[in-house]
């Protein structure tokens, strides 16, 4: 199953409160960093995509 941006961004919040917590080992914590690195850029694209498609939709409106 594919992750949806909501879930994306739910995880992050989630990787976010254990590391804020500074309870975690150092290498734990190294692997919640690089999991958020990657959905952070997951979420950044999703976006782009967006912003694109709501971009195109404009200019077929226009042209119309």
């Amino acid at each position: 199953m594919k992750m949806t941006y909501e879930q994306a961004v739910g995880r992050l919040e989630e990787i976010v409160t254990e590391l804020q917590n500074g309870s975690l080992p150092l290498e734990e914590s190294l692997k919640l960093y690089e999991e958020g690195a990657k959905l952070s850029e997951f979420c950044h694209k999703l976006l782009k995509e967006a912003r694109q498609r709501i971009t195109d939709l404009n200019e077929v409106e226009q042209n119309d």
